[in-house]
């Protein structure tokens, strides 16, 4: 296990995929992240690349041939992350394509993830690096989930999610038989910038805004207030989701989301998807902040 820690936070990242795993208060022990439960849902806060979502078939092609893709890409499950640099406040990991990966994505690349720990704040900056002679095709992005509610005299309905903008943006649907997107949408916010959540939020799954105007979006309960803060100005999409009935809520900053289900499941027409040329590097960082009055 990795970690960082200030006067306020504690962090802890596990090797495998390196996955954040805590974001606990040192002063009253409250953890507010998701402690992955495996009877509800087995992760924290898994690191999505070189895909988002669901492929056709878990298939893509490239070239005319075709390649097998695992739902979210596999970063997330791989245990061959190195450190590359790190500090009291910070800790960067390296994924290198080898030849193992090469048979699930034919690009060269470095993939970096770097935790920063700043006060009550939490930057988790993606980097790649197209180290290939051709165009590399990716998407990434992260699912941080967020215990919820936090104390015990709580409840999952006295939380909402407060956008920092008026929003007209609905959800997209997906088809649950095959977990790809359709072009159906449903209206999802109420009172201008806010949803509330409830049990049957994400009875139909994941809630997939490809159009947000807002870049923040803060947790907060009816009466005590802000609980965290994300900041995801780098990011063009928002996938908020739990399991029904748990006690939890993703928030999820995507660049790229699943396969519409009218794919023809070439990667460089996938909608959505980010191109990079070579010997380039692209870089997007979302910021947690936990509310200081939440930490004593």
């Amino acid at each position: 296990m990795y970690s960082l820690k200030n006067d306020l936070l504690n962090i802890n990242i596990k090797p495998k995929g390196v996955e954040l795993s805590n974001i606990t208060s040192v002063k009253n022990e409250t953890e507010f992240l998701w402690q992955a439960d495996p009877n509800i849902w087995g992760s924290h806060a898994p690191n999505l690349f070189p895909i988002i979502g669901s492929m056709k078939d878990d298939t893509y092609i490239y070239n005319g041939k075709k390649y097998h893709m695992p739902k979210h890409g596999f970063a997330r499950h791989n245990e061959n992350f190195t450190v590359k640099n790190q500090s009291k406040s910070n800790i960067t990991f390296s994924l290198i394509s080898d030849e193992e990966l090469y048979t699930l994505y034919p690009f060269k690349f470095e993939f970096e993830i770097t935790y920063t720990l700043s006060k009550n704040i939490l930057s988790v900056n993606h980097s790649v690096t197209n180290l290939d002679e051709k165009t590399l095709y990716f998407c990434l992005g992260g699912h941080p989930a967020f215990n919820c509610p936090i104390a015990d005299d709580e409840d999952y309905t006295d939380y909402y999610l407060e956008f920092e903008q008026t929003e007209e943006s609905e959800s997209y649907l997906l088809n649950m038989d095959i977990g790809l997107l359709t072009q159906k949408t449903k209206p999802a916010f109420t009172d201008g910038n806010k949803i509330n959540l409830h049990p049957d939020l994400f009875i139909e799954d994941a809630l997939i805004f490809k159009d947000l105007k807002s870049r923040i979006v803060s947790l907060k309960h009816k009466t005590k207030g802000k609980l965290l803060t994300m900041t995801f100005e780098d990011f063009d999409q928002l996938g908020i989701w739990a399991k029904p009935n748990a006690p939890y809520v993703c928030i999820e900053p995507w660049l790229g989301f699943a396969d519409n289900e009218t794919t023809d499941q070439k990667l460089e027409n996938k909608e959505g998807i980010l191109q990079l040329e070579p010997d380039t590097k692209y870089s997007a960082a979302y910021h947690i902040e936990i509310e200081k009055n939440r930490l004593v």
